[in-house]
């Protein structure tokens, strides 16, 4: 085991020098600056502030600085959004927000959608399965702006009588947490719900479950106890990534519900050209993205014994 994370630490090292190096030059090659806005400022300007900020540098230049500043842990401080205020502080004090509203979205994402699955495969054929895969066909179609659109016209207002939750954020208060976590939450629950499904539905025809209903075992205890746990591990594959994602905040429901998450935030780096603002959210997302999918190798051993992940999990 020891052995197999050590190598994996390695793989992610490598993993997340390629993801800097990529970011890096796509992020140069695009064209414009910084400094570009409504009131053009005059070239001169625009060569003082390359030169301030080392832009005037060769990219390849530019990439080993970073790379220098990432290994001491300086991440640099933002050029343009939060002028030299420190890219991990700005980070640190976003990420929260984003976690929280990720982490209730995930979780009734998983209450839901895994029970959902399990009932549409045990009820496969019938009318609730046929409306489950409806629905979470529509789920899994509908991009996650125009979920939380709907929800933000339809229960904030937009019809009269139903200002149920309020239009702007406010962390102080439980109801701003509810239409954006509803948002989030919506496709992970759509998709888990017929990933299950499809997996339930592959275990429940092993043997050993036909040896279980012979045996008289209920049908409770079959799905529970033994199906629903070797469907578990194309979910948990699934969830790694999908968690990472969620954490560090859905992008467009945060932009949606002028939530200040850092996911709202990283778009708007992108839009203002804050490189540095822009390394360091993505390089945060992407190592994120690897501990998770380490942590989901390791719950592999917790679901089925049977997995070596010394010899690459067979």
């Amino acid at each position: 085991m020891a052995k197999y994370i050590l190598k994996r630490v390695l793989m992610a090292v490598v993993t997340l020098f390629i993801v800097i190096c990529l970011t890096f030059f796509l992020m140069n090659a695009i064209p414009g600056n910084p400094w570009l806005s409504e009131k053009t400022p005059s070239e001169a300007t625009i060569a003082a502030l390359n030169e301030k900020y080392g832009l005037d540098k060769p990219v390849t230049v530019q990439l080993g600085l970073y790379l220098k500043d990432i290994a001491h842990g300086n991440f640099r401080n933002s050029i343009k959004m939060q002028k030299d205020r420190p890219v991990l502080d700005i980070i640190t004090s976003m990420f929260p927000i984003s976690a929280k509203i990720g982490m209730i979205a995930i979780a009734w994402a998983i209450l839901i959608g895994v029970p959902l699955g399990c009932l549409a495969a045990f009820k496969r054929g019938t009318w609730v399965d046929s409306l489950l895969r409806v629905v979470c066909t529509i789920g899994i179609s509908m991009p996650g702006f125009v979920v939380a659109t709907i929800l933000l016209f339809l229960l904030t207002g937009g019809i009269e009588g139903l200002k149920l939750f309020p239009t702007a954020f406010d962390a102080s208060t439980w109801k701003s947490y509810v239409l954006p976590c509803a948002a989030l939450g919506f496709y992970p629950m759509c998709y888990l719900s017929r990933q299950t499904r499809t997996a339930m539905l592959d275990s429940l025809g092993q043997e050993y479950i036909k040896t279980a209903r012979a045996k008289g075992l209920k049908n409770k205890k079959i799905i529970f106890k033994h199906a629903l746990r070797n469907a578990l591990i194309p979910v948990i594959t699934y969830l790694g990534p999908q968690v990472a994602f969620t954490l560090c905040g859905g992008f467009v429901v945060e932009k949606v519900f002028s939530i200040p998450g850092l996911g709202r935030y990283f778009v708007m780096s992108i839009q203002s050209r804050d490189y540095p603002v822009i390394m360091g959210t993505t390089i945060f997302l992407a190592a994120f993205v690897i501990l998770m999918n380490l942590l989901v190798d390791l719950l592999y051993k917790l679901v089925d014994p049977r997995i070596n992940l010394s010899k690459g999990g067979n």
